[in-house]
């Protein structure tokens, strides 16, 4: 049970960071006022987002081979 719960989490970090990415993209490609103020905010919180995903899934992948 402990390891379906911990997929589940994991599977919503990575979500979070194709939400993260795909925003920050988009706001890009549409530049103005938008990218400008809130572009290298939206990396830092997607690199955050993504360092938490990657830990979760080797916290996950250690713990399945156990």
């Amino acid at each position: 049970m402990r390891d379906q719960s911990l997929f589940i989490v994991a599977a919503l970090a990575v979500l979070a960071v194709t939400v993260i990415l795909a925003v920050g993209i988009g706001g890009f490609a549409r530049g103005g006022e938008f990218n400008r103020h809130h572009g290298n905010r939206m990396m830092r919180w997607r690199l955050i987002a993504q360092a938490i995903a990657v830990a979760l899934i080797l916290i996950y992948v250690f713990l399945r081979g156990h």
